[in-house]
């Protein structure tokens, strides 16, 4: 028997439990066709799909553009439909074509999703849940590929764009996609429940300090104080969870940057986007399948300083580049800038502790925390909270040491006011005592005290 023919009463897709406007604009639901109930109309649209591939020659649509490629799809749509005997109206062809088209030279389901340009992060768990992350809060989506071969094709056709391959025998990737939108995927056997994929969108959008103020991330006084600190060349590392912002906030310290320094930016999937004309931007590459090849971040910290920058940016610190990076600071290349990921202020230092240690560099606590003071002057966390919201959680200076402990003093900090019912945020930026850098901002001609 015919799918055409298999006429059923129609049967609606539960929604996901999602927000009212997710549930329409992010439903990828095909249009009804001939009134079939929900199995049926999938398997025809499958079968559609399944006939309409077989029926073309790819090799001849090499070079095409997408006006013409999805007048191939139309024409082999129509063909397979009278073939098939099954009646479309318009909207379900333009419906059916579009998604073939993201299919065979988009990101098939996700394309959707990469259309709004609100969307911070994409969350695949498998084929039938699709997360987004939009204001800081994750959504679950009506979008769902077709079983976990279509997502495992669509993770193989982004992986390939960018060079890299994802299968049995290397089973993880780690990129950068064309627009600087990092890409995690892991698939079986590694990912249990199907294929997963991560995608942190690059944002179009540039921050700037005014932004942050108007987003209440942070006060006047906290950014003209950031700028001074970045004019009198301290060296700062930006501390926070993932997702907190910390990227954005490296950005904006960045622009602060004079246009006559020569920058060195070191990323291992390059986020930044600095305006500054002398500016060179190095990113690492994994090992190959032969497991070779590999440049690492420390790798690229060491030839930096063969490159002459007055600044060196690194976008994380977490490994052995720590020793580099620090004994950088203090020999010359002091204003630099890196992240790191820590809870607070305070753990930054033992972070920073533990990542020198883990070199295997035999050096006594003392050591590893005078080198930390004498490196870093200025520690900025910013932290997501319970409401979605980003904020400058605290600023605070290395002072010193005592011992194998290391001294830091808050400069600013967020004291939240209250929390309403729907757990929204309200507080204000507070100084809490003044900065120990007076010397060093008098020195540059920038403000004191």
């Amino acid at each position: 028997m015919k799918l055409a023919n298999r006429i059923k009463q129609p049967q609606t897709r539960p929604f996901a439990k999602t927000t009212p406007n997710t549930q329409h604009q992010y439903d990828n639901t095909p249009a009804s066709i001939s009134n079939l109930n929900e199995q049926d109309l999938k398997a025809l649209v499958q079968q559609l799909h399944n006939q309409i591939i077989d029926s073309i020659d790819f090799t001849k649509m090499a070079g095409l553009t997408q006006e013409q490629t999805k007048k191939k799809l139309e024409d082999a749509l129509r063909q397979v439909a009278q073939e098939t005997d099954v009646a479309l109206s318009p909207n379900e062809q333009d419906r059916i074509v579009e998604d073939l088209l993201n299919d065979i030279i988009g990101y098939g389901p996700l394309e959707k999703i990469f259309a709004d340009d609100s969307i911070t992060d994409v969350l695949v768990n498998g084929y039938s849940k699709i997360y987004i992350e939009r204001h800081g809060k994750l959504e679950l989506t009506n979008i769902y590929f077709r079983d976990n071969t279509h997502l495992l094709h669509t993770i193989q056709r982004i992986t390939a764009q960018i060079g890299r391959r994802i299968d049995e025998s290397s089973p993880m990737v780690d990129a950068r996609l064309n627009d600087g939108s990092r890409v995690n995927a892991i698939i079986p056997p590694l990912a249990l429940d199907g294929p997963s994929l991560s995608i942190r969108r690059f944002s179009k959008k540039r921050f700037t300090g005014p932004n942050l103020i108007e987003r209440n991330v942070l006060s006047k006084e906290i950014l003209q104080y950031m700028v001074a600190a970045v004019r009198a060349h301290a060296s700062i590392l930006v501390a926070g969870g993932t997702g907190s912002g910390k990227t954005t906030m490296l950005n904006v310290l960045s622009s602060y940057i004079a246009d006559d320094e020569r920058i060195v930016t070191i990323e291992d999937a390059a986020e930044l986007a600095l305006s500054q004309p002398h500016t060179v931007r190095l990113e690492s590459r994994p090992p190959n399948i032969e497991q070779k090849g590999e440049i690492s971040i420390r790798d690229l910290v060491k030839n930096s300083l063969r490159m002459r920058p007055d600044r060196i940016i690194i976008g994380e610190v977490r490994g052995a580049e720590v020793l580099d990076m620090l004994q950088a600071m203090n020999t010359g290349h002091d204003g630099s800038l890196a992240t790191i990921h820590a809870n607070t202020a305070k753990d930054v230092t033992g972070r920073l502790m533990t990542m020198i240690g883990m070199t295997g560099t035999p050096l006594t606590e003392t050591t590893m925390a005078e080198m930390i003071a004498s490196a870093i002057h200025v520690i900025i966390h910013v932290s997501r909270y319970q409401d979605g919201s980003r904020r400058v959680s605290e600023i605070a200076e290395v002072t010193g040491v005592n011992g194998a402990s290391i001294e830091i003093q808050p400069i600013f900090a967020f004291d939240i006011d209250h929390v309403d019912k729907k757990g929204n945020i309200s507080g204000r930026h507070v100084l809490k005592s003044k900065t120990t850098l007076s010397e060093r901002f008098s020195n540059a001609g920038l403000l004191s005290g």
